[in-house]
């Protein structure tokens, strides 16, 4: 079927569209990852983007339900170039596009996403809709100017759990509360594999109601970023720093960074892959991370923060990627802390459980 991408600016881009609605309209973010495309469109995250991925071929490994990173397809609509026609990979269930319109996600294929790359890197993140069923620039640019002009939604209500969840052994000697804003699964496998109880929280549980709990510490979680509901969040953690330890993730770690008084910014293009360089200065080490984020904490601000030390950086432009506190027992990560390998848990979870030792 054929299908046209108008974006914000005017351009457009043609190409074939292979399952899903026929009209969708978000942000456009790219992604720089050869595999991972199942754990991407069920990442809460993304919750109402359009993802374009830079790798040319897409379903070749197939998808298994194991791979999946929440309990849906958050995306609006995801962009590539070649979709594979075969998957081959002992562990695949079914082909990407089965999945897709299991899922009822708008795919759209055979786009030239190198030159949709390029134009994005020079001219930023935008607005763009994908249409099968109108190809008149003019009136695909007057829906995506209507769409800019409504006021946004938050997501989070129907991302997070409405209520309490417990997960893990009830007999665990650490309990920790998670607050909620789109925790992915693989995340939960090494927090439990770290012998932790885990109550999952509703994003906007007051911070009364989470101390009441008598939690050993509390994470926030990585979620949807520029969503009217973090404000409520960002009260709420306001009330708990010094009381208890906190670790923030991605989304979690720009929203501790604002309660202890930072601010923070829009990249032009966002940090979208599984190849960026963070480098810890008290070390000559440097670890290649997994990011997904548009959003950055102002080094500036957070650096005038006292008690609060800029941990890490990125080596590609020295945005903030770690910070810590010590005195208020808080630990912020910018990445995502993937498993480094089968069963094992990433070194940033090992730090916070030293963290709630010394509580």
């Amino acid at each position: 079927m054929k299908a046209i991408l108008m974006l914000e600016d005017g351009k457009s881009f043609s190409g074939c569209a292979l399952s899903g609605p026929q009209e969708e309209i978000g942000e456009l973010i790219l992604n720089t990852a050869v595999v991972g495309y199942q754990e991407m469109v069920t990442d809460p995250a993304n919750a109402g983007k359009i993802l374009v991925l830079t790798y040319p071929l897409i379903g070749n490994y197939g998808c298994a339900q194991k791979f999946d990173e929440s309990k849906k397809v958050w995306l609006a609509g995801l962009i590539i170039k070649e979709n594979s026609a075969i998957f081959s990979n002992w562990q695949g269930q079914e082909s990407f596009i089965h999945f897709a319109k299991r899922h009822n996600l708008l795919v759209m294929s055979a786009v030239d996403t190198r030159t949709l790359a390029v134009h994005l890197r020079q001219k930023g993140q935008m607005l763009g809709m994908i249409s099968t069923r109108c190809f008149i620039a003019k009136e695909l640019s007057a829906k995506i100017e209507n769409f800019s002009q409504h006021k946004k939604e938050s997501l989070l209500a129907d991302i997070s759990v409405n209520k309490p969840t417990l997960l893990g052994s009830k007999k665990a000697k650490r309990k920790i509360a998670v607050l909620d804003l789109g925790i992915t699964k693989s995340i939960i496998r090494q927090i439990e594999k770290l012998g932790l109880s885990l109550t999952l929280l509703p994003y906007n549980t007051p911070a009364q109601d989470i101390l009441r709990l008598k939690p050993h510490g509390l994470i926030i979680s990585g979620g949807p970023e520029e969503d009217p509901g973090l404000e409520v969040v960002v009260d709420n953690i306001r009330q708990l720093v010094g009381k208890i330890p906190i670790l923030g993730i991605a989304t979690g770690h720009q929203i501790l960074a604002v309660a202890v008084g930072a601010k923070i910014s829009k990249l032009k293009l966002g940090h979208r892959g599984v190849n960026y360089p963070v480098h810890n200065p008290a070390s000559y080490k440097c670890e290649i991370t997994v990011q997904n984020h548009s959003q950055v904490v102002e080094s500036a601000s957070l650096a005038a923060i006292k008690n609060v030390q800029i941990t890490a950086s990125n080596l590609n432009d020295r945005t903030i990627e770690e910070m810590e506190s010590k005195k208020l027992k808080l630990l912020g990560v910018q990445y995502n802390p993937v498993s480094p390998g089968f069963a094992e848990v990433h070194e940033i979870f090992k730090r916070f459980l030293k963290i709630l030792g010394r509580s």
